[in-house]
């Protein structure tokens, strides 16, 4: 559980924890499009974990809500708005009345565009200052989720008089509508024509390596190269953009790609003129010039001057640098503009 369906399905799932998984059960069920809510445990490290062991808080288990949803009639970003809105983004050490490890805040992102709009909304929420402290929420790759006992399941509807006393009692919807008062129609997520990742603001070395992986990380942070012939996109030949595997941030088209011969992803120019950054590098006791992102500042490659006209230039990239989206996701995920280029 936890994964996203595939895209012919009308079904997909996201994982939230937002302490007390209840109170997650009651915002998230009454939404359209929400087809169901599971109470459960994700994060730890123990099998089939009980309630009696998750609630010592040794398990490592969050308690957790699987949200299955039809994603034409409600969006990721409308989840996660939801959540944000509902929950003390600051409190590292559990949620109002509910303490402990199990109790913390978090987003379990599938895929690598989940992880992004996480990211992103959890960026627009800082930006706000709607919270005197910093955003402690953290952002964690999915894992196994293990439903809850039945008896927890729709627990707000069962027991609703003292769900009630409970979520008034511990003073989270007094906390909720104090926080939020004056920013109700505020959106976390810019106009799908807006270049959200402009206002990218870079993690943390801890969260990087959270988010990354080890390839990903010692490439974009550390310039290693990865092994040629050997990664996700040297030989990708379907329409689309690739994008800054970090902050999202459009760099080269695939009509821009060309067969190098060299086994790493290459191109004649980036997306835009400004949409990557040149320097000298010389860590080879040679002088080449390497690529860098603009607002994320992640290591790309190289760009060499023995490539195809018009440019004469070879933009040679790590595939653990990007991220590829394809045409017909451009739009979904943001990028509508450059859909003009496969005209």
């Amino acid at each position: 559980m936890g994964q996203t369906q595939s895209k012919q399905s009308s079904v997909a799932e996201a994982v939230f924890a937002g302490g007390c998984f209840w109170c997650m059960e009651s915002i998230f069920q009454p939404l359209e499009g929400v087809i169901e809510v599971l109470s459960g445990y994700t994060g730890g490290d123990t099998v089939d974990p009980t309630y009696e062991e998750v609630s010592t808080g040794t398990t490592g288990h969050f308690e957790a809500v699987l949200v299955r949803y039809d994603p034409e009639r409600i969006s990721y970003e409308e989840l996660l708005d939801v959540f944000w809105r509902h929950i003390d983004p600051t409190d590292p050490g559990g949620q109002f009345y509910d303490r402990g490890s199990q109790y913390r805040t978090a987003v379990f992102y599938a895929d690598d565009e989940q992880r992004e709009l996480a990211e992103v909304s959890k960026q627009a929420l800082d930006a706000l200052e709607i919270f005197d402290e910093p955003i402690a929420t953290l952002i964690l790759p999915a894992q196994t989720f293990y439903p809850a006992e039945v008896y927890h399941q729709d627990f707000f509807l069962t027991n609703a008089a003292y769900f009630s006393a409970y979520s008034t009692g511990t003073g989270r919807m007094a906390f909720v509508d104090s926080a939020w008062a004056g920013y109700e129609d505020v959106s976390l997520f810019p106009d799908s024509h807006d270049r959200w990742w402009e206002a990218f603001v870079k993690p943390s070395e801890a969260a990087l390596r959270e988010l990354l992986t080890d390839l990903q990380y010692s490439v974009t942070q550390e310039k290693a190269t990865e092994r040629p012939f050997q990664n996700e996109y040297w030989d990708n030949h379907e329409a689309g953009i690739y994008v800054d595997i970090v902050s999202g941030e459009p760099l080269f088209s695939s009509l821009d790609k060309f067969d190098s011969g060299s086994g790493w992803p290459s191109f004649t120019q980036p997306i835009e003129l400004g949409s990557i950054v040149t320097q000298e590098d010389t860590s080879l006791l040679i002088v080449r010039v390497e690529v860098r992102s603009r607002y994320a500042d992640s290591h790309l490659g190289h760009v060499f001057r023995d490539g195809p006209e018009p440019t004469g230039l070879r933009y040679c990239i790590n595939s653990a640098a990007l991220r590829f989206v394809p045409k017909e996701e451009m739009a979904q995920a943001g990028y509508s503009e450059y859909l003009a280029l496969f005209e």
